[in-house]
């Protein structure tokens, strides 16, 4: 059965520090496999560590207020949106899914979506686009396997989380949209999904093996939420 599917893929995965090539053409191919099955893909790329640089160096050059800082990092993620974009060349839409709540006519098995407004991230822009098109599931790829009760790199002790209520992330997330914030899923987002129900998996990108498990609907290393 052909499919629609909309992907929330971490800045963490295109610019981990550098622009991580290696891994943009294996998501490349994992990608092409599944259109030739007929799967369709909303892509929304977030902001990776080239937002946070620029989100720091305004810091240090001004007094700068949250809504600078959140448009300083919208920007950055419409350049990480125009490099997956171009990367699938005609498959893909030929304009960025810059504001989540217009519906493009497609004629491409691809669209991709980058930053929309201040306030939140790429996360909600994903469900977002989700609810414009009727998906009822986005897929949130980053760079941990699973969702923790506690950041997993601060924390040894960290337990894994495999399935979990809307208002159970929403304790270990906080309920306000901080910039540059480094959460699993952002709030804003959560609450979005959770009037909307829409299910959110969260799973390690890298681990593209998996994401075909998830695409083809079999068992898989991650996190369901709603």
């Amino acid at each position: 059965m052909k499919k629609l599917f909309v992907l929330s893929l971490g800045g963490s995965l295109i610019v981990p520090e550098e622009i991580d090539t290696g891994f943009l053409k294996n998501f490349k191919k994992q990608i092409l496999r599944q259109i030739k099955k007929g799967h369709r893909f909303i892509i929304v790329t977030g902001g990776g560590k080239v937002c946070r640089k620029y989100q720091a160096a305004l810091r240090q050059i001004s007094k700068i207020d949250n809504q600078a800082l959140d448009w300083m990092g919208i920007y950055t993620t419409h350049t990480n949106a125009q490099l997956v974009r171009l990367m699938f060349g005609k498959l893909a839409h030929p304009i960025i899914a810059a504001n989540p709540n217009h519906r493009h006519t497609l004629k491409t098995p691809i669209l991709v979506g980058s930053g929309w407004k201040p306030q939140a991230s790429t996360d909600n822009d994903a469900v977002r686009l989700a609810k414009a098109y009727g998906a009822k599931t986005v897929i949130n790829l980053s760079n941990v396997d699973y969702l923790y009760d506690k950041d997993p790199r601060k924390h040894p002790g960290a337990k894994k989380i495999t399935k979990i209520s809307w208002n159970g992330l929403l304790k270990i997330t906080g309920r306000k949209w901080v910039p540059g914030a480094n959460v699993p899923f952002d709030p804003t987002a959560a609450k979005l999904a959770q009037k909307n129900k829409i299910q959110v998996i969260i799973a390690n990108g890298k681990n593209l093996t998996n994401l075909k498990d998830i695409l083809n609907g079999k068992k898989f290393k991650g996190s369901t939420v709603g």
